[in-house]
C-alpha cells in the first residue's frame, strides 16, 4: 500500500513584517521527521525568513508567480526568479487570486506551466463557492476547474504538483469543512484522476491537502481521513506554537 508522506503548507497571505519574522523563527519548532512542511510568507519575507530558519526541518514557497520568465511586467516575479531565490513550491489559483484579480482558469493553467517550467512544484488551489455547494455542484466546480490545468500541462505535469481543496466559503470565515465533506472532495479528485488516467499512479500519489480556516482543534480530525495528506493553512499558521500542533496532528 503506497503511503504518500503528510504536507503542511502556510500561507501567509500579506501579513508579517521583520519582528514577526524574528518572533515566529525564534519560537518554531520542527515538526516530526516523516511529514514534510512549507512556509509560504509574503515574497518580501522570503529571504529573512529561510535565513532565519536554515538547517531546520522545512521548505519555502511563494504565493503567487507571473507566467513569463523575464520582461516588461511590473511588479510581478518570474517563477525562475523564486526559484533562485531558494523556494521550491509556488501556490496557485488560490480562491483569493481567482476571486480579487479575476484570476481566470486558462490564467491559472499558464502559471501551472510556470512553475513546472522553473522546477517549481505548483500547489493547485480548487474549491466551491457557497452557492455551488448548495444546489449541489460542488464537485463539478472542483473538477471543471482541475480539467481546465489538466488539458493544458498534460499527466506529467502532476507528478510533482501538490492539489489542495479549498472550498471557498471556509477560506477565513472559521468555517470548516466536515472531515467528511473534505474526505468525499478529495476521493472525488483521486476518483477523477483514476478515470482521465487509468494505466498510470497518479490518482494514489498525488497529494491532496485540506484548506479552510484548519487550527489545531480540526486538524487532526481533518487528517485523519484516508485521502486527506495535510492542510493549507492560512491564519493559524502566523503563530508558530499553532502552525507547529498542525504539523504535529499530522
Amino acid at each position: 500500500m503506497l503511503v504518500r508522506r503528510p504536507l503542511i503548507v502556510a500561507n501567509w497571505k500579506m501579513h508579517g513584517d521583520t519582528t514577526q519574522v524574528a518572533a515566529f523563527a525564534a519560537a518554531w519548532q520542527d515538526g516530526p521527521a516523516h511529514v514534510d512542511v512549507v512556509l509560504c510568507p509574503p515574497l518580501a519575507y522570503l529571504g529573512l525568513l529561510a535565513t532565519a530558519l536554515r538547517e531546520r526541518h522545512i521548505q519555502f514557497g511563494v504565493q503567487n508567480i507571473w507566467v513569463a520568465p523575464a520582461g516588461a511586467f511590473t511588479g510581478e516575479h518570474a517563477a525562475e526568479m523564486v526559484r533562485d531565490l531558494g523556494a521550491q513550491f509556488v501556490i496557485v489559483g488560490h480562491s483569493e487570486r481567482r476571486g480579487q484579480f479575476d484570476e481566470t482558469d486558462a490564467l491559472v493553467a499558464a502559471k501551472f506551466q510556470a512553475a513546472m517550467r522553473a522546477g517549481l512544484s505548483p500547489i493547485l488551489c480548487v474549491g466551491e463557492t457557497a452557492s455551488q455547494r448548495q444546489r449541489g455542484m460542488a464537485v463539478r466546480a472542483v473538477l471543471a476547474q482541475l480539467e481546465a490545468v489538466v488539458e493544458e500541462a498534460g499527466m506529467g505535469a502532476f507528478e510533482n504538483a501538490v492539489i489542495a481543496y479549498e472550498p471557498v466559503w471556509a477560506i477565513g470565515t472559521g468555517q470548516t469543512a466536515t472531515p467528511e465533506q473534505a474526505q468525499e472532495m478529495h476521493a472525488a479528485i483521486r476518483a477523477y484522476f483514476s478515470r482521465r488516467f487509468p494505466r498510470c499512479d497518479l490518482a494514489t500519489q498525488v497529494r491532496l491537502l485540506y484548506g479552510g480556516s484548519v487550527n489545531p482543534g480540526n486538524a487532526a480530525a481533518l487528517f485523519a481521513e484516508q485521502d486527506v495528506d495535510g492542510g493549507l493553512v492560512g491564519g493559524a499558521s502566523l503563530d508558530a506554537a499553532q502552525f507547529s500542533a498542525i504539523c504535529f496532528a499530522a
